[in-house]
Order: C-alpha cells, then structure tokens, then sequence
C-alpha cells in the first residue's frame, strides 16, 4: 500500500484499527497496515461494496453485525497443527494427566479448555492424547472444550474435515490411519472423537460464558501476542480464576508473564512450561 493511500484513507484506517481493537481487542501497529487492506478487500467485495471506506460506512449502520462478524473473522489469525510444540503434549502424557488422575479418581471428573483453536489440531490432539493413553478416563466425565472468536474458523473445527497438507503437518501416520477417514481429497476425523468436544464461541476480552466448568488444564496459547499489556494482564487473571487451585496453563513458546500484574506462577513440567494458581 503506497503513502499516498495511507495518507489519502487515515480515517478509514483509525477507525478500522478501533473497531478491530475494541471487538477482539488485536493490535495492528502502524507497520501491519497492510493487513486491512489484504484480509478486508474480500470482505468488500463479497459485501458488493466498492472499498474500504465504503466498508466503513456499512459498518456504521445499524444491523451490521452479521458483517462485523465477517470483519473479525477475516482479520483473525489462524496458524496452527497438530501437536504443535510437541512439550506441552509430553508433559500432558508423562507428569500432569497421571498427577490428575491420581488426585480426581475418587470424582472422575477432568476439564479441559483450548482457547483460540482455530481449525481444530491443537483439541484433536488432545482428544487423540487422551484416548491413545488414558483408556482409564473412558469412564470419567471428561469435558473437552474448544472455543474460538471466529465463528467461521469455529465451524471448520467442528466439522474436522482436513486437507493433505494439514494433516502431514505433526500428525504421525498411525494416528491418522486410526482417527480419520480419507474424505475425498480430505481426511475426516471420526465421529466419535469429534463428539467427545464441545465448540463454543468466546471472546476473550468480553464476558465467558457462565457454563464454562472450572477448568484442570487451559491452553491458551499464541493468542496473547496480538494483545496488549493492560489485556494480557485482564484475560489471564480470568483464566487463572477459572483455573482450579491444582490446574494447569499452558501458553505460546514465545508468550510471557514478564512485567504483567498476574496470579500465576511459572513451573517447568520436563520441556515445557506452565502456568499455576498462586495459592
């Protein structure tokens, strides 16, 4: 995008910038200006509008809300895969699913969140940890909740439906083989694993919703990086209050609580690193 554009649609831009911050609370810097006009431009002209500005407009009316949401889910970043950095799924299997275990046996109950889940790998593969390990968690009641701001991305989750190239990333041969079934050029995860997960949509700087159990282990993971301080700081005190005393978090490789006024204690678990209620 040239300066002269930049210059010419400033208020386009600020209010675009505002509305994006104050409904998901992503922070584009000035450098990432490029990004409205790349991931909105579709969004335009799906809406029959002729550009941003005009984008603008519509936004203003009232009843927009079926378009706002298409705005939030077009700017919404959805990198992801199948056992991404690997640690925190080793520490699940070796250390803190059998210390859980042993304390809720006598309840037989587990709550497990995965915030931001984009398309689905980081809950499927939970899914897939907890079967292929945890045969004895076949008679507990075990809540996996997967949830993400996106409706659009939420709904691909849902349906766990995945291409070659999303499925050769992390995930081993023999998991595939065992949990999906090819689907055309796809490959589709098995019903059964796919209905042992509940699929909300939450947004995280707004209010959760009240259904939502106290939770054993949270991941909430590279999501954090697109906010700022103040939200950091906001969205992890929430998550840490609906973190049981003796729960887990776990967030991104390269996401910190460094200079964040937070109720959480770091911990090393092998080769990964949590996040625990200070009690």
């Amino acid at each position: 995008m040239s300066t002269a554009t930049l210059s010419t649609d400033t208020l386009t831009f600020e209010y675009l910038t505002r509305f994006i911050r104050e409904k998901s609370a992503i922070v584009l810097e000035p450098s990432k200006l490029y990004l409205l006009e790349s991931r909105l431009m579709p969004v335009v002209r799906d809406n029959g509008l002729a550009s941003l500005p005009d984008l603008v407009t519509a936004l203003k009316r009232p009843g927009s809300r079926d378009l706002s949401q298409q705005v939030i889910n077009a700017m919404t970043t959805n990198e992801t895969s199948f056992y991404r950095d690997i640690h925190p799924f080793d520490a699940l299997k070796t250390t803190i699913l059998p210390e859980l275990i042993k304390k809720r046996e006598k309840e037989r109950t587990l709550n497990i969140w995965s915030n931001a889940c984009s398309s689905g790998q980081e809950v499927y593969s939970i899914a897939m940890l907890l079967r292929e390990h945890f045969p004895v968690l076949q008679g507990w009641k075990v809540r996996l909740i997967a949830s993400d701001l996106s409706t659009a991305i939420l709904r691909r989750a849902q349906e766990g439906n995945f291409n070659q190239t999303e499925v050769n990333r992390g995930l081993p041969m023999p998991l595939l083989l065992k949990y999906f079934t090819k689907n055309g050029l796809n490959w589709q995860i098995k019903e059964e694993v796919r209905n042992g997960i509940e699929f909300k949509e939450v947004n995280l700087i707004e209010a959760w919703p009240q259904s939502l159990p106290a939770m054993d282990i949270i991941f909430l993971r590279n999501v954090l990086i697109y906010f700022d301080p103040p939200t950091k700081t906001n969205v992890l005190n929430k998550a840490a209050k609906l973190l049981r005393p003796d729960g887990y978090m776990f967030l991104g490789g390269a996401e910190t609580t460094m200079n964040l006024d937070v109720k959480l204690t770091r911990e090393s678990v092998g080769k990964a690193t949590c996040l625990r209620p200070n009690v």
